[in-house]
């Protein structure tokens, strides 16, 4: 069946945690008959630093302490407080979700950032990004893959029915990859990882998930370059963008890749926009299921694999309020609805 899945960011400050997580379950239970659901931890992003994508997955890193610089956040010396509060901030919210899961029995998620995003977005203690240093980078590697070992440690003692997902979202791959990110001084950028190497940065923090018992998505936003490398570090799911691959999510050689990728046995996890509203008929929800279907059909994939799709909102995008988050989680199934009888006809 067609699944319906969140990224993790929820709007709310620090009394808002346990109703988020139990908003998020209860929504998702509630989608219609025929339609999957991920559950996925929140992160709720009103709370100031560390409850950010960088603070947390440095949280989880083993043996190896962050802090806030002037450039954002940065290896230091030895743990201090700002990691100490980013710890406090994740061990909170997993609190929350063991009491809202209580009794759960099923997939669930949780999202950190992928090595070679991480890399682009840490500093070096007395440096340039932990990308420029290619020991620096193997070391961060190893610690995300140790970390993350211990967090879903810590999810399956609170959730024991938990079948985990990790999300490593690796939005920055493509410029990664590509050589194009600005050094710490901006006056040169820093070296492109060859796709070997990206491989070769992905594939332990894979094998320690799926060590861990749980399954891993790697969400590339549109960075469609990065799918080969994703593929060959052993990922289950690959996770895009699909409005930002072309007019109507359509780019042949994007989709080729997703093709080839299917054919290997993997899924595809597939990031929608927010809907146009129309006043007279409500969200233009059509448009959405046709940039899944029409593409899918396009390369030549059998209308049967739309049952394997897993549709969230497109990482990355803010929007106004609860409300509007829990109307967005309706709408994802209502399009997987939609998905789901393509793929019988």
């Amino acid at each position: 069946m067609v699944t319906v899945s969140g990224h993790g960011p929820w709007p709310g400050g620090d009394a808002d945690v346990l109703t988020a997580q139990l908003t998020v379950l209860d929504d998702l239970a509630a989608l219609p008959t025929g339609v999957d659901a991920v559950g996925f931890l929140t992160r709720l992003t009103d709370r100031g630093p560390g409850a950010d994508a960088v603070g947390r997955t440095g949280a989880l890193l083993a043996g190896t302490p962050v802090e806030l610089g002037p450039h954002g956040w940065k290896l230091a010396d030895r743990p201090g407080a700002d990691e100490r509060r980013a710890a406090a901030l994740l061990r909170e919210d997993v609190e929350a979700l063991a009491v809202a899961a209580a009794g759960y029995a099923g997939p669930l998620a949780t999202e950190v950032l992928g090595p070679w995003t991480l890399a682009a977005e840490l500093w070096s203690a007395r440096g340039d990004r932990v990308l420029a240093d290619v020991g620096a980078r193997r070391d961060l590697g190893q610690a995300l893959a140790a970390g993350l070992t211990d967090h879903l440690t810590t999810l399956r003692s609170q959730v024991p029915g938990a079948d985990p997902v990790v999300q490593l979202a690796e939005p920055l791959l493509g410029q990664v990859h590509a050589g194009v990110l600005p050094s710490f001084s901006g006056y040169s950028r820093i070296r492109g990882v060859p796709g070997p190497d990206v491989v070769e940065g992905l594939e332990p923090v894979v094998a320690a998930a799926h060590a861990a018992g749980a399954r891993v998505v790697v969400h590339l936003g549109a960075t469609w370059v990065g799918i080969p490398a994703v593929a060959l570090a052993g990922a289950d799911a690959i996770g895009l963008d699909l409005a930002d691959l072309g007019p109507r999510g359509w780019d042949e050689r994007a989709w080729e890749r997703v093709a080839r990728a299917s054919e290997r046995g993997m899924g595809l996890w597939a990031g929608l926009p927010a809907p146009e509203v129309s006043q007279c008929s409500g969200p233009q929800l059509g448009e959405l299921v046709r940039l899944v279907a029409e593409p899918w059909r396009r390369i030549g994939l059998p209308a049967g694999g739309l049952a394997a799709v897993t549709v969230l909102s497109a990482p990355r995008r803010e929007l106004a309020g609860v409300d509007a988050h829990r109307a967005e989680l309706a709408n994802l199934g209502r399009v997987a609805e939609a998905l789901a009888e393509r793929a019988e006809g």
